[in-house]
């Protein structure tokens, strides 16, 4: 460990030294709530300090199963919850993968998702490429402009942000997109992606510079693919999350899909457009899950490395939820508590105004999504 960081962590533990325990908060209950199942938790803490949580409300356990889009809000912190609401139900077709972000200027919320053909699956031979087609994905966003309470019709940007040729599937996140508040490309929102064929995927960034009017997208990262035996070769990358970085690079922490079970990062120095090499993050052990990466807080100086945290399974199994720190835009990630020891999948950071930190995860074989308040003077507590 470098004499800086040391000092950073020797502070950070000095300052932080009473710990409160975590509190944990019933959110979505599958085979209760009018679904069989409630997977991929999206989350965000507004500008008016509501905190909104999002899923997919499944017809059946399986990741295309006439998928609705649906939102629980929360007034307190997270403590408790408002009925379950349905956001989008398209039918027998299924709508996946919900990432949101928020625009601080103007408040507006942007809720990405995805529509699959009722007669498709991931993995479907059918699936095809281009814009047109009844055999095509489409991206698709939910917009609010009061905090959440209303949203307006689903409005299709396909054209905009995916790949005319090669592309077959695509992502967002799941998870949360961010807006850079610093360097070149400040005020940008950037929405994690990736495209398929199954096998083949790859990560890339979609992003907007007039506040959401508009969408574009930017390079596939480089290094996606390892050799396979079966097929050649296959990603090694897969669901994906971004974090801006102290000098207003963006940062990318993808589920691994091939070689090393461990997290996949590259970074991108001009704001999502194109990448670095991927790379593995040896700290970061990843049993093939989603997880997320959050920007907790700045530091000083020209560097600007502050708190970055990271949530996920701590395991070769989708359990032992736990939450790193880093101190140096995650090159290392030297301190890390469990959080939940129990089954832990898929999971979503974000900050609270008074400085908690929520988790919204999912537990049970997928059975709940909590959400957990926790203390930055927990996480780091010797």
């Amino acid at each position: 460990m470098n004499l800086s960081l040391a000092v950073g962590l020797l502070a950070l533990f000095s300052i932080h030294a009473v710990a409160v325990e975590p509190e944990f908060h019933d959110v979505f209950t599958s085979k209760s709530e009018g679904y069989t199942q409630i997977r991929i938790p999206a989350v965000l803490v507004t500008k008016a300090g509501s905190v909104l949580a999002f899923a997919e409300g499944r017809q059946k356990p399986s990741d295309q199963a006439e998928n609705d889009i649906v939102m629980k809000r929360s007034s307190d912190g997270g403590r408790t919850w408002s009925p379950l609401r349905v956001l989008h139900d398209d039918g027998a077709n299924s709508l996946n993968n919900p990432t949101v972000v928020q625009e601080r200027e103007t408040g507006r919320i942007f809720l990405w998702y995805q529509r699959i053909p009722s007669h498709l699956k991931e993995h479907s031979a059918a699936t095809a490429t281009g814009l047109e087609g009844t055999n095509i994905y489409r991206n698709f966003i939910l917009t609010s402009d009061d905090d959440g309470k209303t949203w307006t019709p689903p409005l299709d940007v396909t054209r905009t942000t995916k790949r005319a040729t090669n592309a077959t599937t695509v992502a967002s996140g799941p998870g949360i997109g961010i807006q850079l508040t610093r360097g070149a490309h400040r005020g940008r929102l950037i929405i994690p992606f990736n495209e398929g064929p199954y096998s083949f995927w790859n990560n890339y960034a979609v992003f907007s510079d007039d506040r959401g009017a508009t969408w574009m997208f930017g390079d596939n990262v480089p290094g996606a693919f390892v050799p396979d035996t079966k097929l050649g070769q296959r990603s090694q990358i897969n669901e994906v999350q971004m974090v801006e970085l102290g000098d207003g690079s963006v940062g990318l922490n993808s589920r691994q899909f091939a070689a090393a079970k461990v997290r996949k990062a590259s970074t991108s120095k001009d704001g999502g457009a194109t990448w670095s090499p991927v790379v593995d993050v040896p700290a970061l052990r990843d049993p093939s899950c989603n997880a997320s990466v959050l920007r907790y807080s700045f530091g000083d100086g020209p560097a600007g490395s502050g708190v970055i945290l990271y949530s996920g399974p701590d395991a070769m199994s989708r359990s032992n939820g736990t939450i790193h720190l880093s101190l140096d835009d995650g090159a290392t990630w030297p301190v890390k508590r469990v959080l939940w020891p129990a089954g832990f999948a898929y999971s979503v950071l974000t900050k609270l105004p008074d400085g908690t930190i929520g988790c919204l995860f999912e537990t049970d074989n997928y059975g709940r999504i909590v959400f957990a308040r926790v203390t930055i003077d927990w996480l780091t507590a010797k």
